[in-house]
């Protein structure tokens, strides 16, 4: 595990949205603790809900253009200081030093686009209220029933798994996943891109 600890304090004294539930899509269930979209929802934005840190540039790039989204008051120079906050690796953003040259590369092109349409997003199907009193366990079985009871597996469920297992501290492997998301390893192995792998590996080098 990173040594150094997430400082969101850095984007709350700024003010800076990095959550939004979803704006128009309806859940099917909904209650005092999660929302459930058995189809699943591409509008919920919850940035650093894991303990997970952003491991490539990538995903750095695409935070920072989800920030961009959800501040439209944000100005250039605003936006360029917060993204050096959270490339500093002693900030707990990110597991990697970035070199500066290749952030404001990142900045400018991010910062020039229009955004008429929402960035590029994963889907989500359980979203957890931000006061729900659950723990990390009983969310985990939540998602399970309902994911399992629904008979709909997406890869996307398969990555939340993976960073709901990590938040545990345990290692990601197949089987977790499976009994997680109540589904059989064969289905894991199914939707297991090449992607998702990489993502295994590098949340498992985090613990």
């Amino acid at each position: 595990m990173s040594q150094y600890e997430r400082n969101l304090e850095l984007l709350n004294k700024r003010r800076i949205v990095y959550r939004r539930d979803p704006i128009t899509d309806i859940p099917d269930i909904e209650n005092d603790m999660y929302m459930f979209f058995e189809n699943g929802t591409y509008q919920c934005y919850d940035l650093f809900k894991s303990t997970a840190k952003i491991t490539t540039y990538k995903s750095l790039k695409w935070h920072l253009l989800v920030l961009w989204y959800l501040n439209p008051g944000m100005d250039q120079d605003e936006f360029m200081d917060v993204a050096f906050e959270m490339s500093a690796k002693t900030n707990g953003f990110v597991s990697f030093n970035m070199p500066p040259n290749l952030l404001e590369k990142i900045v400018y092109e991010v910062s020039f686009q229009e955004l008429k349409e929402p960035p590029k997003n994963k889907l989500r199907k359980v979203i957890f209220k931000m006061f729900s009193g659950l723990t990390k366990e009983q969310k985990l079985r939540v998602v399970g029933q309902l994911i399992g009871r629904s008979n709909k597996t997406h890869p996307d469920d398969l990555y939340q798994a993976m960073i709901d297992i990590h938040d545990l501290g345990q290692k990601i492997t197949i089987k977790r996943i499976s009994e997680a998301l109540r589904v059989s390893s064969r289905t894991v192995h199914r939707y297991m891109c090449e992607d998702l792998k990489r993502e295994k590996e590098l949340l498992n080098k985090q613990l």
